[in-house]
């Protein structure tokens, strides 16, 4: 509403019914003037009762007819049109009717021309099309494949594409991310001076940068032929790096002493072999020499148990120890071994350990292998215990423990299938490992053990998540420089997050409070649909069973999560430069930023409901379920009255007003808020 006042279809029927009202309260005035005046009787009182009541009679009995025959068909032409222009492929709800009836061949006509034209255009670029699908598939595939995270950005350091290798590498950083700034990801400090020096050429440039609190080695690339983009690829070096820092700079360290003391050793023993067969020698020297011996070979002793120390920890700490969750180890053997008929039973709770799983895998089904001949069965059970420092990975057997001597000789079995064939007991060695056979307490079973490093992480691993459809977009490189003026950028060029919050209530003044914060991401008028932000909060008090049957959310669901200052500071990293979207957003800002919630939402807002209002003011419906059903849009089943799921609608729901807009002129954001700002009024700041 503008001004206080009812939109115009309502301000029509408001006057259409005073007129039919003051014409039928003039006429039974006139009517009872003329009736005391005349005193008419029968037909006559009759006729004058009627002819008085005519006139608004016929006034009420025409506008029912317009509404019915014109204006109510108007509405739909209105909606069926603005659905068109969102969407041409649109269905068909509201075919002409009333006196717009000899309108529908003519509509069928022109949308089915309208369609024609779209396919016939389709099926002239269709060659360039599949083409292009097919280099983008296997683009596509290549870079989920691939094992080398890989970033590519334009030359304002805006993030063009990037793999799944990447996507784990910054797991769960707010930076990543296409159409993000480079800085948001990495420190730009690093990076700035290297990236401007590159050759055009693509010759490449090392750098070693800290993000967070690991070492990531950078290549550097220039794509020759393009618009400045930059290629990096990038390695995860911490663990590297600690080991060069670590223990091989101890392993040089070492290298001097013992060269020394060897030297040493072998100067005295070939002096002192001289000296037994000299003559009259005096036993001074000869003692002398004894004792530079002795004391060079305990000194070489201890730097031969210093050495071996050391090349323990760097077996210890081998870059191919890596994190495992003791299920997949599990899952991985028992496919291994499907071809031989020996099956493993996890039993117990799973853990992460540190291992070399490919070795681990191979000396297993090794250690398997000759556990079914000793025992004489192909099923076993396999359990991993926790004990101080270390995993215990326990085979379990009916039967009874393995002989020491037995066990002793299997750890002499060389591994044919790895790498330079090592034994048994040289993986148990790069483990920091050993192995041992123990009876259960039952009596009727044993175990082979072998300890493992343990890890502090706690809790499965999160699930697969299907291939990401949004790696790439090279038309980011097109749209305008990141500090160009915000209010003149064009729509479509605007990066936009979509949001939504769920309350524990509608009375945000009165105690009420967000629960759930949902939002997605627009980059060149495209949806990242899996670019999301999704989080729980915890409200501090319980939720109403009233709210609870909207939204679905429970107190156990939120209990346990961050509370609204700590959550809140992540969704402004989330957002970014981004301009923020929401249906009804000024509810949905009051929620976020309640007194002293010390996190500024500052940046320009974009509300679908001011802009559905400003654009059909004479529409009936601008409540979110209402635009969803004009515009074709669906919530997908589970998702109606959940903050990510909403957000999502709300998204599709600005790209389908976008060409509204546009037809319209409004082109920019400065011309998108001043049409909002029309559709605001006192009622809206109030609530």
């Amino acid at each position: 509403m503008k001004g206080g006042k009812l939109p115009k279809r309502q301000r029509l029927i408001g006057l259409w019914l005073l007129l039919s009202g003051i014409s039928l309260l003039g006429g039974a005035l006139f009517a009872a003037w003329l009736d005391s005046l005349y005193q008419p009787q029968g037909v006559a009182r009759v006729v004058l009762w009627l002819g008085c009541f005519s006139g608004g009679g016929t006034i009420f009995l025409v506008g029912l007819l317009l509404e019915r025959m014109l204006f109510t068909p108007l509405r739909h032409l209105q909606v069926q049109l603005a659905r068109l222009v969102a969407n041409p492929d649109a269905r068909e709800d509201y075919p002409p009717e009333g006196w717009l009836r000899g309108l529908g061949p003519d509509l069928v006509r022109v949308r089915e021309a309208w369609r024609g034209d779209r396919q016939r255009l389709a099926t002239a670029h269709a060659e360039g099309a599949r083409s292009a699908a097919r280099i983008r598939q296997e683009l596509e595939t290549l870079l989920q494949v691939l094992d080398t995270p890989l970033l590519l950005c334009d030359h304002h350091r805006r993030i063009l594409l990037f793999n799944q290798a990447a996507e784990k590498l910054f797991e769960a950083h707010t930076g990543l991310g296409l159409g993000k700034r480079l800085e948001a990801l990495l420190p730009i400090s690093s990076l700035q001076d290297a990236l401007g020096k590159l050759p055009a050429d693509g010759a490449p440039r090392e750098l070693l940068i800290p993000c967070d609190e690991r070492w990531l080695h950078m290549v550097m690339r220039r794509v020759p032929q393009s618009n400045g983009e930059t290629l990096l690829t990038l390695t995860d070096a911490t663990a590297a790096w600690t080991s060069e820092m670590g223990a091989r700079a101890g392993l040089t360290q070492h290298m001097g002493p013992l060269r020394r003391h060897g030297a040493s050793l072998a100067s005295a023993a070939e002096a002192l072999g001289s000296v037994r067969h000299a003559r009259h020698i005096d036993d001074t020297l000869r003692q002398r020499l004894e004792a530079v011996i002795d004391e060079e070979s305990r000194a070489l002793g201890n730097e031969i148990e210093n050495l071996g120390r050391l090349i323990e920890d760097m077996q210890q700490q081998g870059e191919r120890l890596v994190p495992l969750w003791s299920n997949d180890l599990w899952q991985s053997l028992n496919e291994r071994l499907g071809d031989r008929s020996i099956e493993v039973l996890p039993i117990g709770m799973p853990a992460w350990f540190k291992g070399d799983a490919p070795a681990l895998l191979v000396m297993l089904a090794t250690l398997l292998e000759r556990l079914s001949q000793h025992a004489g069965t192909r099923h076993f059970e396999g359990e991993i215990l926790l004990g101080n420092r270390r995993v215990y990975l326990d085979l379990i057997w009916p039967g009874k423990p393995l002989p020491q001597r037995e066990l002793a000789a299997w750890c002499e079995q060389r591994l044919e299938m790895l790498p330079l064939s090592p034994r048994v007991g040289d993986l148990l060695r790069q483990h920091a490992s050993d192995a041992w056979s123990l009876a259960d307490g039952d009596g009727q079973h044993a175990r082979l053990r072998l300890p493992l490093p343990a890890m502090d992480r706690v809790g499965a691993p999160p699930s697969q998540l299907p291939p990401r459809p949004e790696f790439h977009d090279f038309g980011i490189a097109d749209l305008p420089p990141p500090d160009a003026e915000l209010a003149r950028r064009s729509l479509r060029a605007l990066e936009i997050v979509a949001f939504d919050t769920e309350t524990t209530g509608l009375e945000l003044r009165r105690g009420d409070t967000v629960i759930s914060i949902g939002a997605c991401r627009i980059v060149n008028g495209r949806l990242l649909a899996s670019d999301t932000f999704d989080a729980r909060v915890d409200p501090g008090k319980p939720i109403p069973p009233a709210s609870t049957a909207i939204h679905g959310i429970t107190d156990s669901e939120v209990a346990g999560a961050p509370p609204l200052p700590v959550i809140l500071p992540r969704f402004r990293d989330y957002i970014g430069d981004a301009v923020i979207l929401a249906h009804n957003a000024a509810f949905d800002l009051l929620a976020l930023q309640p007194t002293g919630s010390g996190t500024a939402l500052d940046m320009p807002v974009l509300d679908t409901l001011l802009l559905s209002r400003a654009l059909d003011e004479s529409l009936d419906g601008h409540d979110l379920d209402t635009l969803a059903e004009r515009y074709d849009l669906s919530f997908p089943p589970g998702t109606r009255h959940t903050a990510l799921g909403d957000a999502r609608v709300t998204a599709e729901l600005w790209l389908a007003l976008m060409p509204r807009l546009e037809a319209r002129g409004i082109e920019t954001l400065e011309q998108a808020l001043a049409l909002q700002a029309t559709a605001f009024d006192r009622e809206d700041a109030c609530t």
